[in-house]
């Protein structure tokens, strides 16, 4: 009989040994769990699919979406959640949430699965469950779904963020009490147009095949995916379209194009039949307001028919930089961004009329200027004056680094600042902007598709008194993209009701300095 070694002792030359059947009964073990875990997990995916469906609730894990993920990831969200730093979560307490939620039929809402199966607890009689879920709502004043409750979207222009949006909202379509994709605006391509316009949506080199089904009705230009009838108009004039003639009224229109950024320009899409508010997915010129969701989205009033999405670095710097500043203070800082090339440069060397950006993209680092620093005080005016910001252009085609040189006003320590980064990530009311990992293998590619506006890499962090040093990931695509669409909830009051609610968070006090 073979002995198989499986543990070396640390110190010390002796090897545990166990016996082939020993070896036997643990992987089998081991398979069985692994099954049952699958089987349970299977058992779940239906009724999350449910509940988004039929009563319009997004349910996820600490914030980590559950709506059509497979059996392995709906386990392995479960498994993110302990290293995070979380309350181990069992699907069986995942199960009995979901049950309970589908018994009383709740109104739309965005709903912490995690974070209520830590609230529900021990209780195990259904009724009991039942009751606390229908407090725990009530807490949060649900309003009842109207007969249409959702916003029309328009996008103007069908670019790199245009696709990436059409991606998220046609995955939010649920039951029709949100945001409705309804039309794209593009100039006419040439030859079967409609056709490379579908096949950039349902193929993307970065992102990935489109998850699910996207098809064409070439006779009425329309794309259809998943279902959302997406009727493409071919214009190239922002204020001469109607819209009205595709039954889409009241619409947000998103300009993803660039090509205005100032009030009078976008001002043109609001002549066109159907159109009733502006979104630009780029930096806006004052007196535009400028919106990073989780910072001052608060702001945005019924008088706001057009506002700026800002960009996506200042998307991701914004809220770490917010975080830092009210539990420590900021006296200055400069932000130097590592950022993935972009469509507006050039393949190779040729003229271009931006300094330097006629250099090849894909051979060389190039140093080009950046306004996110100071655009993060038109959303945090605080910082006014504070900060100075420089970029690097790489040739890597999504994911961008931001490095935050940061003098505090209080001192801290790596662990203190790494620990309130980590809670705020999870806890906080910026926790759909803000992420932290700690890993000494993860690399840019690891960031692509993340939904969050930055992630804090904690093993990165410098930390020596009152000077400070971060390092934020982002994906200054997807991540981005994910904001903007926040900001259209925001705009036109679809956002759903978030179950149990956001708090806070603080330096802890017993944290060593």
């Amino acid at each position: 009989m073979h002995n198989v070694p499986v543990a070396q002792q640390q110190d010390s030359d002796s090897t545990t040994t166990i016996s082939d059947a020993e070896a036997r009964v643990a992987f089998d073990s081991h398979r069985d769990a692994w099954v049952a875990r699958e089987e349970q997990a299977e058992r779940m995916i239906p009724m999350i699919g449910r509940l988004y469906r039929d009563y319009g609730v997004v349910t996820s894990i600490h914030g980590h979406r559950l709506i059509n993920l497979s059996a392995t990831a709906v386990i392995s969200a479960h498994e993110r959640a302990r290293e995070l730093g979380h309350d181990e979560l069992t699907l069986e307490q995942s199960d009995k949430v979901l049950r309970g939620l589908l018994a009383i039929g709740p109104e739309p809402a965005s709903i912490d699965v995690a974070r209520l199966a830590m609230l529900v607890g021990e209780l195990d009689d259904d009724d009991d469950v039942q009751a606390f879920l229908r407090d725990e709502i009530a807490k949060r004043n649900v309003p009842e779904a109207g007969d249409d409750g959702g916003a029309d979207v328009v996008l103007y222009g069908f670019g790199r963020i245009g696709r990436l949006l059409a991606r998220i909202l046609i995955s939010h379509a649920g039951n029709g009490h949100g945001l409705r994709l309804r039309a794209i605006v593009v100039r006419r391509g040439g030859q079967n147009d409609l056709q490379k316009r579908a096949s950039l949506l349902a193929r993307d080199s970065v992102h990935g095949p489109f998850p699910g089904s996207v098809t064409i009705d070439a006779e009425h230009d329309v794309i259809i995916a998943n279902g959302t009838r997406i009727q493409v108009i071919y214009s190239d004039d922002p204020a001469t379209n109607d819209y009205t003639a595709y039954g889409i009224s009241d619409a947000l229109i998103v300009d993803n194009t660039g090509r205005w950024r100032d009030e009078a320009g976008l001002a043109q899409h609001l002549q066109s039949k159907g159109a009733s508010r502006v979104l630009l997915t780029a930096p806006g010129k004052a007196p535009l307001k400028n919106i990073v969701h989780g910072i001052n989205d608060n702001t945005i009033t019924p008088e706001d028919t057009i506002l700026s999405a800002a960009s996506c670095t200042t998307n991701a710097i914004t809220p770490v930089l917010a975080a830092l500043n009210e539990a420590y203070g900021i006296q200055r800082g400069h932000v130097e961004t590592v950022h993935s090339f972009t469509n507006d440069q050039n393949l190779i060397d040729n003229l271009h009329k931006g300094d330097r950006r006629g250099r090849s993209a894909v051979l060389n680092m190039v140093i080009t200027e950046t306004g996110a620093a100071k655009a993060v005080a038109k959303a945090l005016p605080e910082l006014e004056g504070k900060l100075t910001g420089s970029s690097i252009r790489v040739p890597t085609p999504d994911v961008s680094l931001a490095i935050l040189n940061i003098t505090l006003e209080r001192p801290t320590t790596k662990e203190e600042v790494n620990d309130y980064l980590r809670r705020v990530s999870l806890h906080s009311k910026v926790r759909q902007q803000i992420d932290y990992i700690e890993s000494p293998e993860v690399v840019s590619s690891d960031f692509v598709g993340s939904h969050r506006a930055g992630i804090v890499d904690g093993l990165a962090t410098i930390a020596n008194g009152v000077d400070l040093v971060l390092y934020v990931w982002y994906d200054n695509e997807y991540g981005y993209s994910c904001q903007v669409v926040r900001v259209l909830e925001r705009m036109s009051g679809v956002h759903p009701v978030v179950i149990p609610a956001r708090a806070n968070v603080t330096v802890q006090e017993s944290t060593p300095v």
